[in-house]
C-alpha cells in the first residue's frame, strides 16, 4: 500500500500541487470485483482546500480521477461500527455512496483522518458522523495542538529511531562509574548489587531531602497555581483571538467564493453580450437589401445588381450559423419570420419576371434557318443565353430558398425553348434532304417557308416512288445486272454522306451550348444547395424544410452516386428540351434508307465516329447518338441479312448462256462501295465479318446454281465465277478474306483443268488407244524393244494409225473445238485465251507422250507423226487468230 500511496502522490496528486493525506482500497457494495481508492488531499497552496477522490486504475495500469467531491459537499458519514469492526461504511454527498473497505486499518485511518479535516476546516458546517468509535474521535484538543501546519513543499515527517546517543558528560560519568568497582565488568552481578545499594541510599537521600525543602516545596506549589491561573488567562485570551481569527477566516472565504462568482458571471454576461451581437450581426438587413427584397426592378440594370446583392444578404442571414438555444429568443422567431415573409415576395418576384421572360423568348423567332441560306447550319441561340446569364445568381438563389418556384421555372423554360428547338430541329432536317437531293432553289434573305419546303420533299417522295416498307430491289446483290441499283446516283449518295457529316457536326455545338447553359444558369452541378437553419418556428420547420432534408440526403451520397444523379439530372432536362431530335434524326435516317439501302452503311460510320469522338460519353447527344446507331445498326444487320437471303435465292436463267452469275458481277459494285464507306473506320470489324458470311454464302450458291444450269457446262460456270471473284478479291486486299481468296482460286484452278480435260480430251484418240495397249503389254512383261514383234502392234499397225491423222484433220478438230468452247464462255470474264493456252499445253504435253513411245518401243524405225510441236503451235495459233 505504501508503494501506491508513493504513486498515487507523484502521478495524480503532485502535479495538481495537492497532499494525499489517507487512503483506503474500496469496492462499490454490490460490485466487489471492480475496485478503486478514495483518497483525501489537500492542497499545498492557499487558499487551503481539502477534497475527496474516487481513483480508479485503468487497463495500461494508469491511475486516474474519476470522481471529486469537495469537503464542504460532504454531508454526512455512516461508520457502521455499531457491532464490533465492519468493512462498510457510508459517504453521503448529493447522494450517498456505499463503499466497502477491503482493509480494516485502512478503512480506520481513513475515517479518522477524514473526521479531524472536517473539525478543522469546517469548524460550523461539519458533516455527521454516525457509529464511529469514540476513542477514534475522542480527544480534539490534542489533535489541535499536535496538527501540523500544510505549507507549501511540505513533507510528512518520518518516525524517529527510539535509540538515543549518549552525550559526552553521560559518557565521562559512566567511565568513571565504572572505573570505581574493579568488578563492574568480571562480575556483573556484583556490579548490580553495588548499584541497586547506591540507587537506595540515594533515593533516601532525596526523601530526606524533599521532606527537609517542604517549605520551599509549598512555595512553588503556590506559584506554579499562579503561573496556571496566569496560562488560563492567556489560553483564555488566545480562544477570544483564535474565535475571531476563524470568523475573520470563514468571512474571507465567503469573500473569496463571492469575488469568484461575479468573476464567472461578469465573463458569462461578456461572452453572452458577444454572442448577442454576432447574432445581430448576422441576422441583420440593411434598409436597402430590404426595400430591393420588397419592390424589386429586374428590368435595370442598377434595379437587378441591387437585387442580387439583396438575394445574397438574405440568404446568408438565413444560412447563418446560429446557436440552437438562442433560436428560442422572441426577436430572432420574429426576424426569422421577417425574412420567411420577405423571401416569398422576392420569390414570385424573380419567379414572374422570369416566367414572363421565358415565354417571350421561345416566341422570338430569333435566328432561324433562313438566315443561314447558304450554308446548312443550325441556330445556336446565343443570343438568348447572353439576354438570360445576367439571372443566373437569382436562379440559384432560387434554387437554393424556393425549390417549387425553382422548379416550376425549369418547366417553363424547358416548354418554351423546346418549341424553338422543334421548328429548327425540323426545318434544319427537311433543308438537308433538300441539299441531299439536289432540289435546294437559291431563296433570298427569309424567303421561303416551312410549308414549302415540306410540300417540295413530299413532291420528291413520290418522285422515288414513294417510302417503301422493305430495302428496294435495285440494291440486292441477287438480282440482274440490269436491274442492279438502276435508281442509284452516286453523286447523292456522296451527297447524302457530306450533308449527314454536316447535320451530326452541327447538332453537337449546339446541344454542347445549351447544355453549358444550363448547367450553370440552373446550377445542375449541384445536386441540392444547403439551406441551414431556415426553421421560422419552434414547433417544426419552415417552407425549406424538403430542400434542407435533401441537402443532408445527398451529402450522405458518394461521389460516383452524386456524379451519375447529376448527369441523369442534365440528361433528363436535356431530354426535355431536344425531345424531338432522336425522333427527327432517326426518322431523316429512314427516309433515306427506304430509297437506298446502302445509306445506313454511310450512317452507321458517321454516326460511330461522333460517338467515339464525344469527350462526354454520358451526354445527352452522345446518349441520343447512340440510341439512334443502335437503330442503325439492326438496320445494317438487316441490309446484310437481305443480301444474304438474295444470294440464296437467286435463280439462273436456263435458256440463255450462263456467263457470271448475278451476285458475282454485283458484288463488285457492293464491296468497292463499302470499302470506300469503311476504309480507316472503327466500323470495318462489322464489314469484315458480313464479308466472310455473304463471300461463303456466294461460294455455295456458285456451287449450286452450277449444277442447275443446263446450257453451260458447270466447269466453265465455276471457273468463270470462281476467277472473277479470285480477282476481286485479290483486289480489295481484305485480311478476313484472304482464305476464301485462296479457296476461290484453286477452286478456279480445279474447275478450268477438270474443263479442259473434259472436252479437250484426246484429239489422236486411236494414237492413244493404241499404245494404251503397248504399255499393257509391257506391264505383262513385254519387253519395250519386242513390242514391235507383236502382231496387233507391229510397225504396220502402227503407221496405219499415223495415217489416220493428218495435220490437216487435226487443225480442222482444233477449229471445231475453238468453236465449241466459244459458246461456252462469256465476253465479259475473258477467258477463252486462258482456256486455249490450257488445251494447247494439254495436246503438247499428249504429242510428247506418244513421241516417247515410239522412241522406246520402236526405235530406229523413222516412224513419225505427220505433223510436229511447231506445227501445234502454229494451228493454235492460227485458230486464234482467225476468230
Amino acid at each position: 500500500m505504501a508503494a501506491i500511496r508513493h504513486t498515487l502522490q507523484r502521478d495524480v496528486f503532485q502535479p495538481n500541487d495537492e497532499h494525499l493525506l489517507a487512503i483506503v482500497h474500496v469496492s462499490k457494495l454490490l460490485k466487489k470485483k471492480k475496485t478503486s481508492f478514495l483518497c483525501i488531499a489537500i492542497t499545498t497552496e492557499k487558499p487551503i482546500c481539502v477534497s475527496i477522490y474516487q481513483v480508479k486504475k485503468t487497463d495500461k495500469n494508469v491511475f486516474k480521477k474519476k470522481r471529486s467531491w469537495m469537503l464542504s459537499e460532504l454531508k454526512s458519514v455512516d461508520g457502521k461500527n455499531i457491532s464490533g469492526d465492519t468493512h462498510e461504511f457510508d459517504l453521503q454527498f448529493d447522494k450517498v455512496f456505499k463503499w466497502f473497505a477491503i482493509n480494516l486499518q485502512e478503512r480506520q485511518n481513513f475515517l479518522v483522518v477524514l473526521w479531524k479535516q472536517c473539525f478543522k476546516h469546517l469548524p460550523k458546517q461539519k458533516p455527521q458522523f454516525h457509529n464511529l468509535p469514540e476513542e477514534w474521535i475522542g480527544d480534539t484538543g490534542l489533535f489541535v495542538e499536535n496538527e501540523v501546519a500544510i505549507t507549501p513543499g511540505y513533507v510528512e515527517p518520518v518516525e524517529a529511531e527510539d535509540y538515543l546517543v549518549l552525550t559526552d558528560r553521560e559518557e565521562q560519568d559512566l567511565e568513571k562509574l565504572m572505573s570505581q568497582c574493579e568488578s563492574g565488568i568480571s562480575n556483573a552481578e556484583s556490579f548490580m548489587e553495588n548499584l541497586a545499594k547506591d540507587l537506595s541510599i540515594l533515593d533516601g537521600e532525596n526523601v530526606h531531602s524533599v521532606l527537609a525543602s517542604e517549605q520551599q516545596v509549598a512555595q512553588l506549589m503556590v506559584q506554579i497555581e499562579a503561573a496556571i491561573a496566569e496560562a488560563e488567562q492567556v489560553e483564555a485570551r488566545l480562544d477570544s483571538y483564535d474565535e475571531i481569527l476563524c470568523h475573520i477566516r470563514d468571512t474571507m472565504e465567503k469573500m473569496e467564493e463571492k469575488n469568484l462568482l461575479i468573476e464567472v458571471a461578469n465573463q458569462n454576461n461578456q461572452k453572452l453580450l458577444s454572442e448577442v451581437e454576432h447574432v445581430i450581426s448576422q441576422l441583420d438587413l440593411p434598409h436597402k437589401h430590404q426595400m430591393a427584397l420588397i419592390d424589386s426592378d429586374l428590368t435595370s440594370p442598377h434595379g437587378l445588381q441591387n437585387a442580387v446583392a439583396a438575394g445574397k444578404a438574405l440568404l446568408a442571414a438565413m444560412n447563418a450559423e446560429i446557436h440552437p438555444a438562442l433560436v428560442r429568443l422572441a426577436a430572432v422567431q420574429e426576424q426569422r419570420k421577417r425574412f420567411d415573409k420577405w423571401k416569398t415576395k422576392f420569390s414570385q418576384t424573380i419567379s414572374r419576371h422570369l416566367n414572363n421572360l421565358f415565354i417571350h423568348l421561345g416566341n422570338d423567332a430569333g435566328e432561324t434557318l433562313s438566315f443561314h441560306a447558304s450554308d446548312l447550319t443550325l441556330p445556336k441561340h446565343n443570343s438568348i443565353h447572353r439576354e438570360l446569364e445576367v439571372y443566373t445568381e437569382l436562379m440559384h438563389w432560387c434554387k437554393a430558398m424556393d425549390r417549387k418556384a425553382y422548379t416550376a421555372l425549369t418547366k417553363v423554360y424547358t416548354n418554351s425553348l423546346s418549341k424553338l428547338y422543334e421548328r429548327d430541329i425540323k426545318q434544319f432536317f427537311e433543308e438537308a434532304k433538300q441539299q441531299i437531293s439536289g432540289m435546294r432553289e437559291k431563296k433570298g434573305k427569309g424567303s421561303g417557308s416551312n410549308q414549302d419546303i415540306t410540300g417540295k420533299l413530299k413532291q420528291q417522295a413520290q418522285n422515288f416512288g414513294g417510302p417503301a416498307k422493305s430495302p428496294q430491289p435495285s440494291g440486292l446483290l441477287g438480282l440482274e445486272r440490269d436491274q442492279w441499283c438502276v435508281d442509284v446516283d452516286a453523286a447523292e449518295r456522296q451527297r447524302f454522306d457530306e450533308v449527314l457529316e454536316r447535320a451530326l457536326a452541327e447538332l453537337e455545338p449546339v446541344c454542347l451550348a445549351e447544355q453549358n447553359f444550363c448547367v450553370s444558369f440552373f446550377q445542375l452541378d449541384v445536386l441540392s444547395p444547403t439551406t441551414k437553419n431556415t426553421q421560422t418556428t419552434l414547433d417544426g420547420l419552415g417552407t425549406d424544410s424538403k430542400s434542407e432534408t435533401d441537402a443532408i440526403s445527398t451529402a450522405s451520397l458518394p461521389l460516383k452516386k452524386m456524379e451519375k444523379q447529376i448527369n441523369e439530372e442534365v440528361r433528363r432536362m436535356m431530354g426535355d428540351l431536344f425531345g424531338c431530335l432522336e425522333p427527327e434524326l432517326v426518322s431523316f435516317i429512314a427516309y433515306y434508307e427506304k430509297m437506298d439501302s446502302f445509306y445506313c452503311m454511310y450512317v452507321l460510320v458517321r454516326l460511330s465516329q461522333h460517338v467515339m469522338s464525344a469527350q462526354d460519353t454520358g451526354s445527352f447527344l452522345s446518349m441520343s447518338f447512340a440510341s439512334a446507331l443502335v437503330q442503325v445498326k439492326r438496320n445494317f444487320d438487316r441490309f446484310m441479312q437481305a443480301q444474304l437471303k438474295s444470294i440464296e435465292d437467286t435463280k439462273v436463267n436456263r435458256k440463255s448462256k450462263c456467263g457470271l452469275l448475278p451476285y458475282v458481277a454485283n458484288f463488285e459494285d457492293f464491296a468497292k462501295t463499302a470499302e470506300a464507306i469503311f476504309k480507316n473506320t472503327d466500323r470495318r470489324t462489322d464489314l469484315d465479318k458480313w464479308y466472310t458470311k455473304l463471300v461463303g454464302a456466294i461460294f455455295e450458291a456458285i456451287l449450286r446454281n452450277a449444277a442447275e444450269h443446263h446450257r453451260t457446262p458447270q466447269e466453265v460456270i465455276k471457273m468463270e465465277n470462281f476467277h472473277h471473284l479470285y480477282a476481286l478479291l485479290s483486289e480489295l486486299k481484305v485480311g478476313v478474306l484472304d482464305g476464301l481468296r485462296k479457296d476461290a482460286k484453286q477452286k478456279y484452278s480445279d474447275a478450268l483443268k477438270i474443263y479442259v480435260t473434259q472436252y479437250f480430251g484426246r484429239p489422236l484418240e486411236k494414237l492413244n488407244l493404241f499404245f494404251e495397249g503397248v504399255q499393257a503389254k509391257v506391264a505383262q512383261g513385254v519387253k519395250e524393244s519386242e513390242i514391235s514383234y507383236q502382231m496387233a502392234y507391229s510397225k504396220q499397225e502402227l503407221r496405219k494409225v499415223i495415217r489416220e491423222y493428218p495435220a490437216r484433220e487435226v487443225k480442222r478438230g482444233l477449229d471445231n473445238l475453238y468453236r465449241k468452247v466459244e459458246k461456252h464462255l462469256c465476253e465479259e470474264e475473258n477467258l477463252l485465251q486462258v482456256v486455249w493456252r490450257a488445251m494447247q499445253e494439254e495436246f503438247i504435253q499428249q504429242y510428247k507422250y506418244i513421241e516417247e513411245l515410239i522412241q522406246r518401243c520402236y526405235p530406229g524405225s523413222m516412224i513419225v507423226l505427220d505433223f510436229s510441236i511447231q506445227n501445234i503451235l502454229e494451228f493454235f495459233s492460227e485458230i486464234a487468230l482467225s476468230h
